[in-house]
């Protein structure tokens, strides 16, 4: 087992290029705007503990961890930019925390002001979930401002989190009905050194599938797989269930794996890891393909159409991911946050940077909406057009809590290695053990596959790159001279001579046709635009004919256009457009090979509907 230190987002600072704009976007409008829409539905107002009924924006059992992660998100921003507004719009809330925190520790909305009485008696009320993310903002606010009131009062809720059901064994589950809480642990041992917090997130995943409680904790439409209670942690070997939940408590596992060596936790972390991104995975990063249960279902069933692929699992998957890559030397966990960061967690945000999607999913057929003409209610289908806030808005303060610490990603270490995770251009800037080191990265990526870095302070040991999976050619120089080595694991190794090392880097970064594994049956005859990371979609505001009728041309030229509405290059590709409809034919007819060239224009699709509602395509039938 590998144990490698994460250089955090606090040392790295992203000054321009494609994070650094995001960034800048997140800490100037979504932040803000995500506030604004907070404020007026009532999840701040929430914190006063004083709505009655009759009262407009009822609380809900999972407000609290809506705003722990808007205060998370201020947390990271404010670690590297003071905001007198966000700080003092934290401090509010955290006052009124510990106004209404009982005197046992305990903190929650719904249960003391909705159903007094009910605290612990409920799994799947998300009480343990908000205490998770609570306890995650108040480390996050502490490490930004040294204030430790908000701390202290979670490490009061911690302790009877762990008197009631450690000690006292009182409520009748005694696991989650969402996981969170375990990592969020994991963070408050760290900050507080204090053992019992590791002692609590290792009990909670030790107790789940082997006890008889949770079982009759649930409701009479899911199976124990659903809370991933089916199993004992150590057991499972293939994603199941709710897939934030999931991924969540993977995240959970591999952090605990990490602090003690837990053998049995880190091999069903690979197997789990393995499952989901080569059988249970959208091209995009996206998991959970199913609307039910908003789970993962079976190997390779991946509809397009209806694939709810939530924002929040994509960042829970990026999540488990980055901590598998302290633990084990594989580019495929860097491959899989690259692939989550570029495509499937980023279509969740609009380009403006103030509306979101919950569902991700990889088709849009504007012809199937109002199908169920003759009921009410209609089919559930993907929104077509993200919103500002939704009923469950778990995803909006998701996305600005994970650009806001996106450098979290970039780098970690070892005694004589050090790893470069994602090319983001800027500099980092920390201690690795006794050595100051400092690594610049000056890239377009991934406009382009160009990465010059500088390295300084790391004399004799082993800058290791990480060569994406999708890369086929590349060329290394270190201080101008060829390097000529294999990938070992997926990533370059180069062992710096001298005070400061110059490396550049550039990958090839063609648009490529991508196939689909034959059994995943909605791709058939199907395939997909990728360059670099990037995954491309056709829309049909550049295609007023529609895109369902289209074709690529699998020999065809293909080649990028800067396009200035859009942040990356678009890509022409050469293609065609069956012909026949509208022309008093019959519906059904002979086969023919009547078709009409066509100039297919792909966007990236992290911007497909952002100007307007419109037909998206992202696996186009192919001709040979």
């Amino acid at each position: 087992m590998t144990r490698c230190q994460q250089v955090s987002f606090a040392d790295v600072e992203l000054d321009r290029g494609f994070w650094h704009d995001r960034q800048e976007l997140n800490r100037t409008v979504t932040i803000r705007n995500v506030w604004k829409r907070f404020e007026e539905t009532g999840r701040f107002a929430a914190f006063r503990f004083d709505w009655k009924e009759g009262m407009p924006n009822k609380p809900h059992y999972f407000f609290d961890s809506d705003a722990a992660k808007w205060m998370e998100s201020a947390a990271f921003i404010l670690r590297k930019h003071p905001d007198t507004w966000l700080e003092e719009r934290v401090d509010e809330l955290v006052e009124l925390i510990e106004a209404h925190q009982q005197e046992d520790g305990y903190f929650n909305v719904w249960f003391t002001v909705i159903e007094p009485g009910e605290r612990f008696r409920h799994r799947f009320a998300h009480e343990l979930y908000c205490a998770g993310h609570l306890i995650e903002a108040a480390v996050a606010y502490a490490d930004a401002t040294g204030k430790e009131r908000f701390l202290n009062a979670m490490c009061r809720y911690a302790d009877c989190i762990a008197r009631t059901f450690m000690e006292e064994a009182s409520p009748p589950f005694l696991t989650p009905g969402h996981e969170e809480i375990e990592l969020a642990l994991i963070k408050l041992y760290r900050r507080t050194g204090e053992e019992r917090y590791l002692r609590l997130a290792q009990w909670f995943l030790d107790q789940r599938g082997n006890n008889d409680r949770d079982p009759a904790c649930m409701g009479d439409w899911e199976r124990p797989s659903y809370t991933q209670s089916h199993l004992p942690v150590r057991e499972q070997f293939t994603a199941e269930g709710h897939a934030v939940r999931a991924c969540y408590l993977y995240s959970g596992m591999a952090d605990v794996a990490f602090e003690t060596g837990d053998q049995g936790l880190l091999t069903a972390c690979k197997a789990l890891f393995r499952n989901i991104t080569e059988r249970r995975m959208y091209i995009t990063g996206g998991v959970g393909s199913s609307r039910n249960g908003e789970a993962f279902t079976k190997d390779f069933d991946l509809p397009n159409g209806t694939a709810y692929a939530e924002t929040c699992a994509a960042i829970a998957l990026a999540m488990f991911a980055a901590r598998m890559q302290r633990l084990e030397i594989d580019g495929r966990y860097g491959d899989t946050v690259e692939r989550i960061l570029y495509n499937g967690f980023l279509s969740g945000l609009s380009l403006d940077g103030r509306s979101f999607f919950y569902e991700n999913p990889l088709e849009i057929d504007l012809h199937r909406r109002g199908r169920d003409t003759s009921v009410t209610g209609g089919e559930p289908l993907p929104i077509t057009q993200r919103v500002e806030v939704f009923e469950c808005s778990c995803c909006p303060p998701n996305v600005t809590r994970l650009i806001a610490s996106i450098g979290d990603y970039l780098l970690s270490y070892d005694d004589g290695r050090l790893f470069v995770h994602q090319y983001m251009s800027g500099t980092a800037r920390f201690q690795a053990g006794n050595r100051p080191i400092t690594v610049r990265q000056e890239t377009r990526y991934p406009a382009d596959g160009r990465i010059r870095l500088t390295v300084i302070g790391a004399d004799g040991m082993a800058v290791w790159l990480r060569i994406p999976g999708w890369c086929r050619r590349y060329t290394l120089l270190h201080n101008g001279q060829a390097v000529e080595t294999t990938p070992e694991n997926g990533y370059v190794p180069v062992v710096c001579r001298g005070d400061a090392a110059e490396l550049e880097l550039n990958l090839d970064m063609p648009p490529v046709l991508m196939e689909a594994d034959p059994r995943i049956h909605a791709d058939a005859g199907r395939a997909a635009l990728q360059r670099g990371p990037v995954v491309y979609c056709l829309e049909g505001a550049d295609h007023p004919g529609g895109v369902h009728d289209l074709l690529v041309d699998a020999r065809g030229e293909i080649r990028t256009e800067a396009d200035p509405a859009m942040p990356l290059p678009v890509i022409k590709a050469s293609g065609w457009r069956r012909t026949g409809a509208g022309t008093g034919q019959p519906p059904y007819r002979p086969l023919d090979d009547d078709l009409q060239p066509q100039e297919l224009t792909y966007i990236p699709y992290f911007a497909f509907a952002n100007r307007g509602e419109s037909d998206m395509l992202v696996w186009v039938p192919v001709r040979r």
